[in-house]
């Protein structure tokens, strides 16, 4: 077998993983933001596995442009992808759409129409494209890492870490190669590696998929506040206990005020386990980011200020520090997405205290 062989090879087999990968994504969390990103982002990894094999390498067809386009527009969609598996509350909005449509017509016309002139023009494009996709994976790793501590949810905190890691290092090896190379075909055995780690890191994430519930992954229908309530009552005694602790804790010393609290602090203060912490929290009390769970308490506090007729003349960014929360900005999306109103439509509305 030829090193041209092998390479296209890998790739068909990376390729085939790909496709039932996002098939199998949209059959079981078709529903989801994540699942839809997901399969979009698996079929623009595998237009990426086919456009860049050296079989291919010298071709400037229209088909191989299209490929090119959909693999470039894909740092697009990793980034999308990851913010909607670690954030619940992610919705796509339309400018994500215009993103990715621009970034994809620009790497079209340079692959298909600039580059058959040889222009500076067309270099200078290439590598602002190359920087626009590092600095796309980039933020979606920054963003994944900032926000992996709150996860309560145990298998999916390692199996995002592994696809967020896993798919950024390609892309940034891809990306640094691009610039290092300006364009030019790889060498045929750095293209094979290429190839095999793909095909490595793919079958391992499908794997990984394949064994996961889509609770664990993607985002479920969080239970009203007295169905959790009903739950923590038929939970193990031990659960219990530590859910009576947990809840004085948050009612009488208001622990959700103090800035910086973490899930580590927590734990230490109620002297269990973080892991144990987190579990009863997601599985018992059902949330599935810590943040939502400080949240709660802190809009509950906040509902009984602006309802407080003694408090009419207190600022409402004064309420949100108050309460817990850092700046006024996370605190009017909170409060909104909790009560469908405002603060200020709230304290109007003339709740009762």
């Amino acid at each position: 077998m030829t090193l041209d062989a092998l390479d296209l090879a890998l790739r068909t087999g990376a390729t085939a993983l790909l496709l039932l990968l996002a098939a199998l994504l949209l059959r079981d969390f078709g529903r989801s933001t994540a699942g839809k990103l997901g399969a979009a982002f698996a079929l623009g990894s595998a237009a990426f596995a086919i456009s860049t094999a050296a079989e291919f390498a010298n071709q400037v067809t229209w088909w191989r442009g299209i490929l090119i386009a959909l693999s470039t527009g894909n740092t697009i969609v990793f980034w999308l992808f990851a913010r909607a598996l670690f954030d619940d509350r992610f919705t796509l909005r339309a400018w994500h759409g215009v993103a990715w449509a621009a970034l994809v017509a620009l790497s079209l016309i340079n692959c298909t129409v600039l580059v058959t002139t040889a222009s500076p023009l067309s270099q200078m494009t290439a590598l602002a494209l190359t920087i626009i996709a590092l600095g796309t994976n980039a933020l979606a790793v920054v963003q994944t890492m900032s926000s992996w501590p709150d996860d309560l949810v145990e298998r999916r905190r390692s199996l995002r870490v592994l696809i967020v890691a896993a798919a950024a290092a390609i892309a940034i090896v891809n990306g640094i190669l691009q610039i290092a190379l300006g364009g030019a075909a790889p060498p045929v055995l750095v293209s094979i590696a290429n190839a095999a780690t793909l095909a490595a890191i793919v079958a391992t994430i499908t794997w990984q998929l394949t064994r996961a519930t889509g609770n664990e992954l993607f985002v479920a229908p969080v239970q009203p506040a007295a169905e959790r309530i009903e739950d923590a009552d038929t939970t193990l005694a031990a659960d219990q206990k530590l859910i009576d602790t947990l809840t004085r804790l948050m009612r009488d010393e208001r622990l959700y005020r103090h800035e910086g609290l973490a899930i580590g602090t927590l734990a230490a203060k109620l002297a269990v386990p973080e892991y144990r912490l987190r579990r009863v929290i997601n599985q018992r009390l059902g949330y599935r980011n810590f943040n939502a769970f400080l949240n709660s308490y802190r809009i509950e506090d906040a509902k009984a200020a602006l309802a407080d007729p003694s408090q009419a003349e207190v600022p409402v960014t004064t309420i949100a520090l108050d309460a817990g929360f850092q700046s006024l900005g996370p605190f009017n999306r909170a409060f909104k997405t909790e009560t469908g109103l405002t603060p200020t439509e709230y304290r109007r509305s003339g709740q009762p205290a």
